[in-house]
């Protein structure tokens, strides 16, 4: 396939795999902490494709890098300290 040496497209199919895993899951009625985790770990994978690839920061300045992955990070560490604070 040559449309798979485009890394957006590469991205655009992880994405697309991701959404289709987090849509069976949900579907499925995956409950409790592994599943939970589950799709926290796959919009986080998600998020960073779309900042890397999409917004074309794998080759931007550290700075821009650091900004956006990290703003992903503490996002996505507040939403599990949420449903970790939540199981209490």
């Amino acid at each position: 396939m040559n449309t798979l040496k485009n890394p957006a497209n590469r991205a655009w199919a992880v994405l697309i795999i991701a959404t289709l895993i987090t849509w069976y899951l949900g579907e499925a009625g995956a409950a409790g902490t592994l599943a939970i985790v589950a799709m926290l770990v796959i919009a986080f994978i998600k998020g960073r494709l779309v900042i890397l690839d999409f917004m074309e920061l794998r080759n931007a300045p550290l700075m821009w890098r650091m900004l956006l992955e990290g703003w992903l990070i503490v996002v996505s560490s507040l939403i599990l300290l949420a449903y970790w604070i939540s199981l209490k």
